[in-house]
């Protein structure tokens, strides 16, 4: 559905048009691509025109297939024209795959540098994706009419020494398509499991990709391919170490917060996500959630916010609710945005359905920790939150930090809406308590840390840079002392070998200049990690924590009291959405949705109605 767009305007500038925010307002709301702003509307549209004009380019070739040229090929025209059309969908398929692993690498300084949000990141992913498969299958299957229609059925087994090898794209084909299947939201949300295997098959699409197209198309997308390695590297080094998990909160809405050590080099931005690996429930299996804490206020703690709704996490809230004295836990991470850009707004209003509440807690913390500056003017805050059941109000507790204290809102103005949907007055049963969990970590289990340090960018500017040169270098002596004594430049040298080769030198350049650049910063803060391993864990009575503790507490039929004077809640509906936010004052208002897709179309929708020219939408939504 189209939107119409408002201009937005700047009470500090005199009125003058805020182009910026104007291109950062949704247009697209209910379709295909989701919610999508008038940037990247237009950046989508000359994506899909530089498609467009590389594959008429391409086309505009056909009118000069001669039927001399084909007889010579033993075929008819139309047969001729329907195998260099294969041939050009495939190339112009080469653009997309260019571009499809730059979103995916999460640690890249390029996500950040543009402004890029997670969700964001993701969601051109996907899109690049479904263009990639489509070319890629339509180059395919074409082929596959072309060898049916001229005999030529024996083209499938073809594995050519030093040109195009037709079995390794059929099997980079298939692993795409493997992988494609399961990428669909519908079995991607209800079989997430199934999507994370699948998903693995990238490596085979890739690896029997450059079999098929040899070496040197593959340079068209080895930046990508190359940011993407660099970036799966690091995140493998970072989760070979078991981190230092110190307590958890589970509340009686099986929600669960974890809270870890962390150093205090390692600092972040709300609404930042980290993926989280418990081997004893999967080795294999990695879940992003959102971070809870802040890097301010707790700085030596990280927490994430855990719904315990799937296989996975229902299995880790059963070992939660058991007598454990520890919790094995890797992590990879944290990503997230390079700047607390909603605090430029004079009023932010975060509207959560379920769930959907966890990022947001990191930003009220952030809020909290700005308000106690006092050369901070910190914006007013309007949370509208809907929930199921009375029980899920009690994630409204987490808003707070473990130790925070009543006091820490005070310097807030603070507005919590409240709605209960399934029930039309407060739950009777006060049985269910909210249990704090206190672990016993081994001494082997490190504080989280950055995986290069505090100066990130400056160490990954220093591998890409390191590791291109040593792999021009390994290619350079391949070349001199393996390839050209057998070829003699007569480029008759197998295509196979020579792409298994620079591959080899690829892997090889990042794993030395990878590690070496991680090995170097864990000595250098070595001792800040050793002085946070040290710190003992307290129990909520201050003794010291010499096995692991389970405290419970009552469920009150209120959030934590510090927050009760700011929060009414609703039973039996639903809020009206367009009201409470057109309702709000300021020259500039963000709105941030985070929760349902239906929620969040609709928060859109009030945002690009036209209605107001203050409103800054923003979805926050982790689809993965």
């Amino acid at each position: 559905m189209l939107i119409k767009a408002s201009m937005d305007f700047d009470v500090h500038s005199g009125g003058k048009k805020r182009w910026p925010a104007l291109w950062r307002r949704p247009v697209l709301v209910r379709g295909p691509l989701g919610v999508v702003s008038g940037m990247e509307l237009a950046l989508f549209v000359m994506f899909m025109a530089l498609l467009a004009w590389t594959l008429g380019n391409y086309l505009n070739r056909l009118p000069t297939v001669k039927a001399k040229a084909a007889a010579a090929d033993g075929i008819k025209v139309w047969q001729e024209k329907l195998a260099e059309s294969a041939l050009w969908i495939g190339l112009t398929g080469n653009v997309c795959l260019a571009f499809l692993f730059y979103p995916v690498a999460r640690g890249s300084s390029v996500l950040p540098v543009l402004g890029i949000t997670s969700e964001g990141s993701i969601k051109y992913h996907i899109w690049l994706g479904h263009l990639t498969m489509v070319l890629f299958t339509a180059h395919g299957v074409c082929f596959l009419v072309f060898w049916a229609v001229t005999g030529q059925i024996s083209e499938m087994l073809k594995w050519s020494y030093s040109d195009i090898s037709n079995v390794a794209g059929e099997i980079a084909l298939l692993g795409g398509l493997g992988l494609w299947a399961a990428t669909f939201p519908r079995i991607r949300r209800r079989f997430f499991e199934l999507f994370f295997y699948t998903h693995h098959l990238y490596i085979i699409f890739v690896f029997f990709f450059v079999l098929h197209v040899g070496i040197g198309y593959t340079f068209m997308a080895l930046p990508g391919f190359y940011l993407f390695i660099i970036d799966r590297y690091l995140r493998f080094l970072q989760s070979r170490t078991s981190v230092r998990l110190l307590s958890a909160r589970v509340l009686p809405c099986h929600v669960v917060e974890l809270n870890f050590a962390k150093s205090h080099g390692l600092t972040y931005n709300p609404t930042s996500i980290m993926f989280v690996n418990v081997p004893s429930i999967s080795k294999l299996q990695w879940h992003p959630f959102t971070v809870s804490s802040n890097s301010n206020l707790e700085a030596d703690k990280l927490s994430v916010i855990i719904k315990c709704e799937g296989n996975w996490s229902t299995k880790l809230d059963r070992m939660l609710s058991s007598s454990i004295e520890r919790l094995g836990v890797s992590i990879e991470g944290p990503y997230g945005p390079a700047s607390n850009h909603f605090l430029r707004h004079d009023t932010i209003v975060m509207v959560s359905g379920g769930s959907g509440i966890t990022p947001f807690i990191s930003i009220m913390r952030e809020l909290i920790f700005r308000s106690n500056l006092s050369e901070c003017k910190t914006p007013d805050i309007m949370l509208i939150s809907i929930f199921k059941r009375s029980l899920d109000l009690t994630m409204l507790d987490l808003l707070l930090p473990m130790t925070g204290s009543p006091s820490e809102l005070s310097n807030l103005k603070l507005q919590i809406e409240a709605y209960v949907t399934k029930e039309n007055e407060p739950a009777t049963d006060n049985s269910k308590r909210v249990r704090s969990v206190w672990f016993k970590p081994l001494p082997t289990d490190k504080p989280m840390a950055a995986i290069l340090g505090p100066n990130s960018w400056l160490w990954l500017g220093a591998i890409i840079s390191s590791s291109f040169i040593m792999f021009l270098i390994l290619i350079g002596i391949i070349n001199w002392f393996y390839i050209y004594p057998k070829d003699h430049n007569k480029n008759e040298f197998s295509s196979s070998i020579q792409a298994v080769l620079n591959i080899l030198a690829i892997c090889v350049s990042i794993a030395a200049t990878a590690s070496a650049a991680v090995f170097w910063n864990k000595r250098r803060y070595a001792r800040e990690a050793m002085q946070v391993t040290n710190m003992e864990a307290q129990t909520p009575d201050g003794s010291p924590n010499m096995m692991a503790y389970n405290g419970d507490r009552e469920l009150e039929s209120l959030p934590h009291q510090s927050l009760a004077e700011a929060t009414k809640i609703h039973y039996g509906g639903r809020p009206d959405l367009r009201r409470l936010i057109l309702e709000c004052k300021g020259a500039s208002i963000g709105v941030l949705a985070s929760g349902p897709t239906t929620l969040r179309h609709d928060v859109a929708a009030i945002c690009s109605s036209g209605l107001a020219d203050n409103l800054h939408f923003e979805s926050i939504s982790f689809s993965w």
